[in-house]
């Protein structure tokens, strides 16, 4: 295993494996803090960043301290396992375990993600067609929940029905302090083929391909994502670990990442190299395509732009100041321009309907490009998972394939429509296609159809027996009502 390599250092930030004991203090000054919130008031994270898109109400009451809880503990390299506070950002956990030679089964895309937030949330990324989404790779996990205790819940334990129930709860069950996940080798390089379609029907019926034998043209694919930027433009980006050494590409620099995936042929795929580092936070330089709306792929722009500022986490902090001075709507009517509606989503959908979909997308919703990412659930699923439906509060069936479908940007206002006009026909449109949407955006679903389609009467039944004082907000409240 090349785990000297520079390949799985170059950028990295400095491994942190803290210990038992710095965790265990970090515990203790999260218990504090809870036990300091009123009994009467709601309790929830003491953040200053987050990665949701959906707005949240204010409040002047103390939330919990979690400052302690952001490190790796520790990385087992002979079991291939990682025990990891709840608020480590996948940045810091890649960093500990590449020097390893391993990563995470599933590294969502943007740096300062949690793992918690990818766990309790959704995350997924180019190795789902394989491996599923993060909480797939989770063995155990502790929990705070909203009655002040902390359990720890495996598939098979006394906490089962609250490991099965924790992803997609967003926090409403509790928050993750520990948790145990499963890491994979890696090889220091990752080599790329930038496939292109002309139509959709033909992206669609190639993902499936690929999906389900995990190879193409003969050769293995270990990650598989892809773009669309029209109706007969698309794109499959095919990625293959390997240890040959030789050039690779730089897209922190001048080069935008995912102006490299395009090119004229669709006979003749285009060639790629990114050491394992880089490939894993491709997107995160330029926020996948969004960094253009801050002008940073102006190159006369981005010449001067610091490097340490191309990245999602700033990228994040200007959204915020735009939220809260409205600079973007204010600019939008000295042009003459109408305010705009914030369309930023990932839905899933099954393979099948994918190529409808996307059309019906593009005719009827003017955004691009779209991200593309093929997923299906881990086999075999744990132990004692129900056959249906393993992860009841986002119920993918298992043995399908589903592709993610991400669109990040904005559509102008039309007068007279609703509030959230376009969210509503795209929330609409995705449950027609027999897909779901992940909550951490803003959504207008009704209660009894929000109810049915994540958890109905089995998260009521978790929330009563793990939050019964309901400290803690309800699903329905946190991802609609945005409380």
């Amino acid at each position: 295993m090349a785990a000297t390599s520079s390949a799985f250092r170059r950028r990295s930030t400095t491994p942190r494996e803290t210990g038992p004991q710095a965790h265990r203090v970090g515990v203790e000054r999260l218990l504090a803090s809870y036990r300091a919130i009123p009994p009467n008031a709601t309790v929830r994270l003491a953040k200053k960043t987050s990665n949701l898109f959906r707005a949240r109400s204010a409040t002047d009451v103390p939330g919990l301290d979690v400052s302690g809880l952001t490190d790796v503990i520790s990385v087992d390299p002979h079991s291939r396992t990682a025990d990891v506070a709840g608020m480590c950002t996948y940045e810091d956990l890649v960093a500990a375990t590449l020097p390893y030679g391993l990563a995470p089964l599933v590294v969502p895309q943007l740096k300062t993600i949690t793992l918690g937030g990818a766990v309790t949330g959704l995350g997924i990324e180019s190795t789902s067609f394989r491996n599923g989404l993060p909480h797939e790779s989770v063995l155990e996990i502790d929990v705070l929940t909203g009655s002040g205790e902390i359990v720890t819940a495996t598939p098979d334990g006394d906490h089962a029905d609250l490991f099965f129930a924790f992803p997609n709860s967003y926090g409403t069950l509790g928050y993750s302090t520990r948790i145990r996940i499963r890491l994979e080798p890696v090889k220091p390089y990752v080599a790329l083929r930038h496939l292109r379609f002309d139509d959709l029907e033909s992206l669609q019926s190639t993902m499936d391909e690929i999906t389900r034998t995990r190879t193409y043209d003969g050769i293995d694919v270990h990650y598989l994502d892809g773009v669309v930027f029209s109706a007969n433009e698309s794109y499959l980006t095919l990625g293959v670990q390997t240890d040959a050494p030789g050039p690779v590409s730089d897209y922190t620099d001048m080069d935008v990442y995912y102006r490299s995936i395009q090119h004229e042929s669709v006979n003749h795929p285009k060639v790629d190299r990114l050491t394992i580092h880089d490939y894993l936070w491709r997107w995160d330089t330029d926020w996948f395509w969004c960094s253009r709306a801050f002008g940073t792929q102006n190159p006369k722009i981005r010449r001067w732009w610091p490097k340490r500022y191309r990245r999602s986490s700033f990228y994040w902090k200007l959204i915020a100041l735009d939220r809260k001075y409205d600079i973007g709507d204010r600019l939008e009517k000295r042009k003459g321009l109408p305010a705009r509606e914030r369309v930023v989503q990932d839905v899933e959908v099954p393979i099948e309907r994918t190529a409808d979909f996307v059309d019906w997308f593009l005719r009827e919703v003017p955004i691009e490009p779209i991200w593309l990412c093929p997923l299906r659930l881990r086999e075999p699923a744990p132990a004692n998972a129900a056959a249906d439906r393993p992860w009841p509060l986002y119920p993918l069936e298992p043995k399908r394939t589903y592709v993610n479908i991400g669109f990040w940007s904005s559509v102008p206002i039309v007068a007279g429509q609703p509030e959230g006009a376009m969210n509503r026909l795209i929330e609409r449109t995705v449950t027609d296609f027999d897909g779901h949407k992940s909550l951490y955006s803003d959504s207008y679903y009704a209660k009894d159809e929000f109810t049915a389609l994540y958890g109905g009467e089995r998260y009521d039944e978790l929330k009563t027996k793990y939050d019964p004082e309901s400290r803690l907000h309800d699903l329905y409240s946190k991802a609609v009502q945005r409380q």
